[in-house]
């Protein structure tokens, strides 16, 4: 990607996380946030507050004039200024809102994942791989987290470094463990310093990239690839480690779709002891 494109997309993704914030302000902590509207295109249900989110950085796109497309979890896919048989180009993977019930019930802990993928028509089909661009914005703190491949990760102006924790005594840890089998968040629990269960993915994994976490673990199989689109380049940019559970790197496909588990860590002496505690390897 040119260096000016880079610039222009960055300005719409920091713009399309700001004006979905203020329009779905209004309904944070509301009885009418929470109410379903349909099934979203991954199969779950579409609260109000989500489809806010979703429609505000739709336009947000729409008023680019250019083509792209965008991939979320409430529409699916939609091209957007471009006619068939045009290959999309510029891919925006966005969860508009992330953290859906804690902004229902105003827990200070939600915002919007937005990445930013590069695809060459004609290759292989969009992955992770392609994603060039993330972030992740914290509407409670106003916090925006992101990176460019190669160029590193920032908190707000101010570039940012995962943790250098290797002694698992000593680990904060986040984690989602609802569904997880127990035995397995057991035996890490015994050895870990403390547990954070918060409620956002995407803003936990940010957290692993400033090293306020020193990892996280989703042990379902059931993570969006759409979820992690944004963070796990911002951790990798950070200098941390992102695999699945059995320690393989994640590219999944750009889709609603598609699923995985993940493994975070600042460095990989400590990803290494978190997998052996989970008795991977």
């Amino acid at each position: 990607m040119e260096e000016s494109d880079i610039y222009y997309w960055k300005s719409i993704a920091v713009k399309m996380a700001e004006q979905v914030e203020k329009a779905v302000a209004p309904l944070v902590g509301t009885p009418d946030a929470g109410e379903i509207i349909k099934m979203g295109a991954d199969g779950t249900p579409t609260k109000l507050i989500d489809l806010v989110a979703e429609d505000e950085a739709i336009g947000v796109l729409e008023n680019t004039d250019r083509p792209v497309t965008i991939i979320s979890e409430e529409i699916g896919i939609l091209h957007i200024n471009q006619e068939p048989p045009d290959e999309p180009r510029i891919i925006f993977v966005v969860d508009p809102l992330d953290g859906t019930s804690n902004a229902i019930r105003n827990i200070p802990f939600y915002g919007i994942s937005v990445a930013v993928a590069e695809y060459i028509p004609g290759g292989d089909l969009p992955s992770l791989n392609n994603v060039v661009m993330g972030f992740v914005k914290n509407f409670a703190t106003g916090d925006l987290y992101w990176a460019i491949r190669g160029h590193g990760a920032f908190l707000n102006d101010k570039k940012i470094c995962a943790s250098s924790q290797s002694s698992l005594n000593r680990t904060s840890l986040g984690a989602f463990i609802y569904g997880t089998r127990f035995r397995r968040v057991d035996s890490i629990c015994r050895v870990i310093r403390r547990m954070r269960i918060l409620g956002s993915v995407a803003l936990e994994l940010a957290y692993v990239a400033s090293g306020s976490y020193d990892a996280f673990m989703d042990l379902r199989e059931n993570l969006r690839i759409v979820d992690i689109a944004a963070s796990k380049l911002i951790v990798e940019e950070a200098g941390g480690v992102v695999t699945n559970e059995r320690g393989e790197s994640i590219d999944g496909l750009l889709n609603v779709k598609a699923r995985t588990s993940l493994i975070a860590a600042g460095n990989m002496e400590l990803h290494k002891k978190i997998m052996q505690t989970l008795e991977v390897i």
